[in-house]
């Protein structure tokens, strides 16, 4: 067998289940997408734009998603980053693995007990009731923007962390001491150093994030208590309770369009910034 046919071997398991999980369902949601609505709901074939010219019907889960999405990603970056920085360069080798175990803790509970722990602690028997024991009333945090924002940031703050760590505990410490050395101050060796090199693992966890931040459903529906809603709320309101799949498969279509195209923008830039560093590292 050659080469190219034991490469083909090789990929045919991954190629098959990525034809069945991902090619085919988005084939269906795309099909359905250009169909109408039953009159009992669900899909009847036909061939119409209907669907996509009543997307503005939804304009206000996108606006939300496309606002908070990235606000969420880089909020968390910012909180990640310094964390993943300490564990990975300033902690103890001793107490490190007991401080990554605590970062994976949150991932040991549901989702949906977590997020009830948040209801509990933005409710009116939380937060607002201990700024209002110390004379500041009329705060209110649930259901807005600012807790579904506390609440994606807590979810998702583990899977922004470990691509930074890894990527940061790989760093050469020889390289920070040199920089040192040369009499660089620390900003300097941040910025012109740690933060380059840093870059992959940067790039990494902010994908991770963004992308199911685009999907995400179950914490805009806890947190923002049906006030605060993202294209996921829309597509389980569309699809088990207005049984309205042809407008469903449309709005689902066009967040996958819009996080292809992000996406790929966004790896785009990486890709410069990372050919931008190694032009730099050999002047």
């Amino acid at each position: 067998m050659t080469q190219r046919g034991r490469n083909l071997v090789l990929l045919a398991p991954a190629g098959a289940w990525f034809l069945v999980m991902l090619v085919v369902p988005l084939t269906v949601v795309l099909i359905f997408s250009f169909g109408e609505r039953g009159a009992a709901g669900g899909y009847v074939p036909a061939f119409t734009l209907d669907q996509y010219a009543n997307l503005p019907a939804r304009w206000t889960a996108f606006k939300n998603t496309l606002i908070l999405a990235p606000v969420g990603t880089l909020a968390a970056l910012l909180i990640a980053y310094p964390l993943a920085y300490f564990l990975a360069v300033r902690a103890d080798p001793k107490w490190k693995t007991l401080l990554l175990v605590l970062v994976i803790v949150p991932f040991w509970t549901s989702i949906l007990i977590r997020s009830y722990a948040w209801i509990f602690i933005l409710g009116g028997r939380g937060i607002p009731a201990l700024l209002d024991w110390i004379g500041i009333g009329g705060v209110r945090l649930i259901n807005t923007p600012f807790s579904v924002l506390v609440g994606i940031v807590y979810g998702y703050l583990p899977l922004m962390v470990f691509p930074i760590f890894v990527n940061l505990d790989r760093l050469d410490k020889r390289l920070l001491e040199a920089s040192s050395d040369l009499g660089a101050p620390p900003w300097r060796t941040f910025l012109q150093v740690t933060l380059p090199m840093s870059l992959p693992g940067v790039a990494t966890g902010c994908l991770l994030v963004f992308i199911l931040l685009m999907g995400e459903f179950l914490i805009p529906a806890l947190l923002g208590g049906g006030k605060v809603f993202f294209v996921g709320n829309a597509l389980v309101d569309l699809f088990l309770q207005s049984r309205n799949w042809a407008f469903g498969s449309a709005v689902a279509a066009t967040l996958v369009a819009i996080m292809l195209v992000t996406v790929t923008a966004y790896m785009r830039l990486i890709r410069r910034l990372g050919a931008q560093r190694e032009d730099v590292s050999l002047m």
